[in-house]
C-alpha cells in the first residue's frame, strides 16, 4: 500500500487494509478516499499493533488518515480495546477521535493486576503515541471496587493512571467521593486529590483540598483545609490521618478536635482520636476549651487525655497542668475531671486563685452543678490556706487556715467559705474611711467567712474562739504570718494565655510536606521500582521513607 518514494520509516506508519469489501469511490464528497463497506464481515485495517473493524471505512491513503462508521471495534495488545459509533484516526499522529457511545476497556491482562477498566463516555481522543485517552465532555469509568464519573478525564495506559477535573465523582457500596480534581489508580486503587474534595463514609465524612485516600482499605490523609466528622467529634488539623480498620485518627499542626455533643474544643500541634475507645489524646501545646456558664474554662497539660462516652466524659490534664477562667485559675501536677459527677480534682501540690484568694492544701476538688452546669461547690482537703492581699495597704495579707476548707459557689462566685478544724486566722480590720481599727489574730474550731466582691466581708467564729484584735504598732511583722504561709502571687494565671509556658510557646511545627508539589510518587516509582530515592520515596507528611506506595502518617 505504500508508494515507492516513502522511506522504511514512513512503511511503518502507514495504515494497512486487512480486509476491505465492497470497495468504491465518491470525489464530489470524499476527493482523494477509498470506500469500503462490509460484506459477510466487517472491514479491517490495521496500524503498529493496533486493529481496527467497522461496517464503512472512507480510507485517505495518500494523508494516511481513516474514518470509520458503524460498530467500531477497535484493539492494542491484548488488554486494550475500544468500540464506539464513529472514529478518525491519524495513522502519522497515531491520534484517533471516537465518538457516539464510546466504550474503551482495559483489562489490566498486560502491565496491570488483571482487574479490568471500562471507560464510557459520548467522545474520547486517543493519543496511541503517548499512550493516554481523554475526554471532555463527562465520562463514567467502571473497575472493580468503584464507579468513577467526571466532566473531564485523563487516562494513561501506563501506569493505568486517570486524572480526573470537575465534578469528579467516585461511587462504592462503602462510600461516596466528590472532588474538584483528583488523580486514581486502576491498579492500587489509591486517589490524590488536588482540589475541594468530599469523602462520606458510613460512620465518618472526610474533607479536604489536598490529600490521599485508599479505597480499597478506606484510609488517607489530608494536607490542606482537612475536616474529618467522626464519631461525635470533628477533626481539624494541617495534616489530618484517618483508618477505618482501626477506627483511628491523628491530626498534626494547628489542631482543633470539637465535641458536637457537649461543645467542648481541644487544641494542640498533635493530636490522636480512638473510635472504639471513644477518645482524644493530645499534646504539644494542647489545651482543652469548654463553657461554663457564658464563661470558657480553658484547661492545660503537657498532654491531655479525653475519655469516655459523651455523657460520661472523663478529661486528664498530664504534667505542669494549668486552667484559667476569669474569676478562676489554678494549677497543679495533674487535673482529673469527671463530666458525670462534675468533680474537678486537683493532684499533687495544687494552687487555685478566686480572682485575688489564694488557696492551697493537700487536695482540691471543685465540684459543678451538673443541671445548671454552674460551678457549686469548692473542697480543700489536708493542710487548707487561704490567702489575700490587703487591698487597702497593699503590704499585709489576710489569711485563714484549717484542716479542711469547704467553699460554696453562687451564680459562680465563691461567695461562703468553711475552714474547719484548728482553723486559725490573722485579718486586717478596717472602719467606713478605710482606717486600720487593728489586726484580728484569732484560733478556733471553725471559720466561716463570708465573700462580696471577691474579698472578705464577714467573718464568724466558731466554738471558744481565742483571739484578739491587736493595734498594728503592737503586733511585730513576725507575728503577722501564720505558719506555712507561702506567697505565690507572681505565679497567678492572670489570662488564657498564662496556661503556656516559654517550651509551649516556643514549640516548632513540623514540616508538613506534599502541600505546595505533587503527592504523587507511585508514577515515578513505577517507572524504577528498584531504585530507591529518599526524596521520590518518602511521604509527603512526615518524610517516612518508603519503597512501594504512599506510607501513610504516622504519629512522630
Amino acid at each position: 500500500m505504500a508508494s515507492a518514494q516513502e522511506t522504511p520509516e514512513e512503511e511503518v506508519k502507514q495504515i494497512n487494509i486487512v480486509y476491505g469489501a465492497n470497495f468504491t469511490k465518491d470525489e464530489e464528497q470524499f476527493p482523494g478516499a477509498s470506500i469500503f463497506s462490509k460484506d459477510e464481515r466487517q472491514v479491517q485495517f490495521e496500524h503498529q499493533g493496533a486493529d481496527l473493524w467497522c461496517d464503512i471505512a472512507i480510507f485517505y491513503q495518500k494523508e494516511n488518515k481513516l474514518r470509520a462508521i458503524g460498530n467500531i471495534r477497535m484493539k492494542q495488545g491484548d488488554s486494550i480495546q475500544m468500540t464506539s459509533g464513529k472514529i478518525n484516526y491519524d495513522g502519522n499522529t497515531r491520534l484517533a477521535k471516537a465518538w457516539e457511545k464510546v466504550v474503551l476497556k482495559n483489562t489490566g491482562s498486560g502491565t496491570g493486576t488483571g482487574t479490568g477498566m471500562t471507560l464510557m463516555t459520548d467522545t474520547l481522543y486517543f493519543d496511541r503515541e503517548k499512550q493516554e485517552s481523554y475526554y471532555t465532555s463527562s465520562g463514567t469509568i467502571i473497575d472493580s471496587a468503584n464507579t468513577l464519573t467526571s466532566e473531564i478525564g485523563r487516562y494513561f495506559m501506563v501506569p493505568e493512571k486517570f486524572q480526573f477535573v470537575d465534578n469528579v465523582h467516585i461511587l462504592n457500596p462503602d462510600y461516596t467521593i466528590d472532588s474538584k480534581q483528583l488523580d486514581y489508580y486502576q491498579n492500587s486503587k489509591n486517589a490524590y486529590m488536588y482540589g475541594p474534595s468530599t469523602i462520606t463514609g458510613e460512620t465518618y465524612k472526610i474533607y479536604c483540598e489536598r490529600g490521599f485516600y485508599d479505597t480499597k482499605i478506606e484510609s488517607g490523609y489530608g494536607i490542606k483545609n482537612t475536616r474529618i466528622d467522626y464519631n461525635n467529634r470533628i477533626i481539624e488539623g494541617d495534616s489530618v490521618y484517618f483508618d477505618k480498620a482501626t477506627e483511628f485518627a491523628s491530626a498534626t499542626n494547628n489542631i482543633v478536635v470539637t465535641d458536637t455533643v457537649n461543645n467542648g474544643v481541644i487544641r494542640a500541634h498533635y493530636a490522636e482520636v480512638f473510635k472504639a475507645k471513644d477518645s482524644v489524646f493530645a499534646t504539644k501545646r494542647a489545651v482543652s476549651i469548654s463553657l461554663v456558664e457564658q464563661d470558657s474554662l480553658y484547661m492545660h497539660g503537657d498532654t491531655l487525655l479525653l475519655t469516655g462516652k459523651p455523657d460520661h466524659r472523663i478529661l486528664r490534664a498530664f504534667r505542669n497542668a494549668k486552667f484559667y477562667k476569669t474569676d478562676l485559675s489554678g494549677k497543679c501536677d495533674s487535673i482529673h475531671f469527671d463530666q458525670s459527677s462534675g468533680i474537678t480534682q486537683l493532684i499533687r501540690e495544687p494552687i487555685l486563685w478566686n480572682v485575688d484568694n489564694q488557696m492551697t492544701g493537700d487536695s482540691i476538688y471543685i465540684i459543678s452543678d451538673m443541671e445548671t452546669e454552674k460551678l457549686d461547690s469548692l473542697k480543700v482537703i489536708n493542710n487548707a490556706f487561704i490567702i489575700s492581699l490587703d487591698s487597702i495597704s497593699m503590704k499585709g495579707y489576710n489569711q485563714a487556715k484549717g484542716k479542711d476548707l469547704f467553699g460554696k459557689f453562687i451564680d459562680n462566685s465563691l461567695k461562703i467559705v468553711d475552714l474547719v478544724k484548728n482553723t486559725e486566722v490573722i485579718y486586717y480590720m478596717y472602719n467606713d474611711d478605710d482606717e486600720l481599727i487593728g489586726i484580728n489574730k484569732t484560733i478556733c474550731s471553725e471559720i466561716r467567712l463570708l465573700l462580696a466582691k471577691n474579698e472578705i466581708e464577714d467573718i464568724t467564729f466558731f466554738t471558744n474562739p481565742d483571739g484578739d484584735i491587736f493595734p498594728e504598732k503592737d503586733l511585730p511583722e513576725s507575728s503577722r504570718k501564720l505558719k506555712g504561709f507561702i506567697w505565690r502571687g507572681d505565679e497567678r494565671i492572670l489570662s488564657k494565655d498564662d496556661i503556656f509556658d516559654e517550651d509551649d510557646n516556643n514549640i516548632e511545627l513540623v514540616k508538613i510536606k506534599g502541600v505546595n508539589n505533587r503527592l504523587d510518587l507511585e508514577e515515578e516509582q513505577e517507572k524504577d521500582e528498584n531504585e530507591e530515592d529518599p526524596i521520590q520515596n518518602s511521604n509527603p507528611i512526615n518524610g517516612l521513607t518508603q519503597k512501594k506506595g504512599p506510607t501513610l502518617p504516622k504519629k512522630e
